[in-house]
């Protein structure tokens, strides 16, 4: 009998081989010195992600390696490096903040590694099964991530609903996965897609269902509506720098392998799946604007914003064409800088025991004119107000919808857009037009300067200037 030799290329992987590596050498770093060697574990981890971003780029082409479990593409290369930022930046832009909550003794960094590694063995995903070990790695992370702060209740209380959500989630993913097992025979991508496109792989009941769930399992990671409920606790009571990294990377990782899925997969069953999408992307967006209008705690006003965010990124895969998925590009490129921008600011409050709550923006401009005047801009451009980079991403996806004759779904995406302004303006109102309660001085570490300035330009830049991203992510 002949074995069928399986194509090995561990260059394809040397990515993620790097990011595995230096994980397990800092955990060790960690174990031997403690406390003292935090501050070299915190600058060798933002050093192993810029190689880990140059290693990213060296690669072109198309390549599979795993018998065509592990894809290596132009796609997969732009989500890994956008991932890569989504993670490096909350890094540099809250030493201060780790130092400062006892958070320090290294293993931090470890575990957010980790999760940045299963999210991208999501983006290179060819198979169910190795889609499913980087989202299990990326989630048992993040769960831990997010009751770090085992002194704090609400951090705990926040990893707990996570973690049992989440793994009621992945059971929903794990048995949508058999279902398509089951009526395939195949678990790769290429083995499933070949069965659909025969005769006797349409009209599967059972698939259809398969299909469902996997969609209702990948709903959850990306709090899409109905499967958001966890998000604003854990959010209010994950780290402030772990929710910045929570915000980004996996709704990157999740939107990356729902592309593999829905496009290399299933696209014969996309009259099952769009309807589907169209409910997630309307209930996302209708419970993200709606939602924040009556939250006084600013990181749950931003957990309902990233909901609402979800909605508009899935009327791209609505759209299932080439010009819906630039514009889901093009929206989480912006989306990761005006949200690690806001969170750096965030951060920059805590320092003085402020920032939970909007009220303790009250009079910002009065005090601190440059500081309420970044935060307006990024609220702003959250709001996808011209000429912010906010509203370039909305008007891609907006465009999208409407070349593949989604033109309802638009229309109301703008006027939820609309809706969720207000509570954006409101936090604006907050800073320009209320009095301040108290003196404060608000400033800014070395690296939240670095990374809220860098956000700044970016939604200006790419708000006035789009034309080089439209063209990266179009490549």
């Amino acid at each position: 009998m002949a074995v069928e030799q399986l194509d090995i290329h561990l260059v394809l992987m040397m990515p993620e081989i790097l990011v595995a590596i230096m994980a397990m050498a800092l955990l060790l770093l960690s174990a031997w010195t403690h406390k003292g060697g935090a501050g070299v574990i915190h600058w060798l981890t933002m050093m192993t992600i810029v190689a880990v971003v140059l290693v990213i780029q060296v690669g072109s082409g198309t390549a599979t390696t795993f018998g065509g479990q592990f894809i290596t593409d132009d796609f997969s290369r732009y989500v890994k490096i956008v991932m890569c930022l989504g993670m490096v930046l909350p890094v540099l832009m809250s030493a201060d903040y780790i130092r400062g909550h006892g958070m320090d003794g290294g293993e931090y960094h470890v575990v957010t590694m980790f999760a940045m590694l299963g999210g991208m063995i999501m983006a290179s995903s060819g198979g169910f099964l190795i889609l499913y070990l980087g989202l299990e790695l990326m989630s048992l992370s993040l769960y831990v991530l997010a009751a770090w702060r085992r002194d704090d209740r609400c951090s705990s209380e926040a990893g707990l609903k996570y973690f049992v959500l989440g793994s009621v989630a992945s059971g929903l993913l794990l048995y949508g996965i058999s279902m398509v097992y089951g009526v395939t025979g195949g678990t790769g991508f290429a083995e499933v897609a070949s069965f659909l496109g025969k005769p006797e792989g349409h009209g599967s009941q059972l698939l259809a269902l398969g299909v469902v769930m996997i969609l209702a399992g990948m709903g959850f990671k990306i709090a899409a509506v109905p499967f958001h409920m966890w998000a604003p606790d854990v959010y209010q009571g994950a780290p402030t720098p772990v929710t910045a990294f929570m915000s980004v990377v996996p709704k990157v990782a999740a939107i990356a392998a729902l592309f593999r899925i829905l496009f290399d997969v299933f696209p014969t069953y996309h009259v099952q799946w769009v309807p589907i999408l169209q409910l997630f992307a309307v209930l996302s967006m209708a419970v993200g604007a709606f939602g924040g209008l009556v939250q006084t705690n600013i990181k749950r006003l931003l957990a309902y914003s990233s909901i609402g965010h979800v909605g508009y990124m899935l009327i791209g895969l609505v759209a299932n064409s080439q010009a819906g998925a630039q514009g889901v590009l093009v929206y989480i490129t912006i989306y990761l800088f005006m949200t690690v921008g806001v969170f750096g600011l965030i951060i920059a409050f805590d320092r003085q025991g402020l920032g939970e709550n909007i009220s303790d923006y009250q009079g910002l401009a009065r005090k601190q004119p440059v500081m309420a005047f970044v935060m307006a801009m990024f609220m702003f451009s959250m709001a996808g107000i011209p000429p912010l980079a906010g509203f370039i991403g909305k008007f891609s996806i907006f465009m999208a919808a409407v070349k593949g004759g989604f033109i309802p779904l638009a229309v109301v995406g703008v006027l939820f857009s609309a809706v969720g302004a207000f509570y954006y303006i409101r936090v604006v109102k907050v800073m320009y037009f209320d009095q301040p309660e108290g003196e404060f001085k608000v400033t800014l570490s070395g690296g939240g300067f670095v990374v809220v300035s860098l956000s700044l330009f970016m939604i200006f830049f790419w708000g006035i200037l789009p034309g080089d991203l439209l063209a990266w992510t179009g490549a």
